[in-house]
């Protein structure tokens, strides 16, 4: 395990299983957990419940309570899950600023399978309308920004113990 409290950002497009895959991982490890939708404004859900795309003015002041968030674990000496779409380099470099290790899992996979699972899902505020938007927004992850890319085409199962592995936290 790590010496020093570690955050996992589970990151992608909305559909891409990042609920599922962050609390098989909080299962295994232990550590607190929190979705990032938990950290929205009410005005974002509202805008996005209505198939409108948020801005980069809207995101920052989410983006900020989650790196807060993880702050706060930090100083106490806790590791952290989060999941967040992350999808621009300008919004992971925000959530870096975390104290402690930040590293990414970025969930990635055939666009149409994300649809198909946005289809079939309930309860979810994030209608499969904003799905070209948040594909057309994705900066995938660059090699220096410490994460992993995953492919969503394997079991949630197998996405947890590649993602542990490859992280060195098996």
């Amino acid at each position: 395990m790590p010496q020093e409290p570690t955050h996992l950002v589970v990151m992608g497009v909305s559909g891409s299983g990042k609920s599922t895959i962050a609390e098989l991982l909080r299962k295994r490890l232990g550590w607190d957990f929190a979705e990032a939708d938990e950290f929205h404004p009410e005005a974002n859900i509202r805008k996005m419940t209505q198939g409108t795309a948020l801005t980069d003015e809207d995101r920052w002041p989410w983006l900020r309570a989650m790196q807060a968030w993880m702050t706060e674990h930090a100083a106490v000496g806790e590791s952290t899950i989060v999941t967040c779409s992350a999808l621009k380099r300008t919004y992971r470099d925000l959530l870096r600023e975390a104290d402690g290790v930040v590293l990414f899992v970025h969930l990635d996979g055939d666009p149409a399978v994300i649809g198909e699972r946005m289809e079939h899902r309930s309860g979810h505020f994030m209608p499969k309308s904003l799905l070209p938007d948040q594909l057309n927004t994705l900066e995938p992850l660059a090699p220096d920004e410490g994460g992993i890319r995953v492919s969503i085409e394997q079991t949630p199962e197998e996405i947890a113990n590649e993602t542990l592995e490859r992280l060195g936290l098996a």
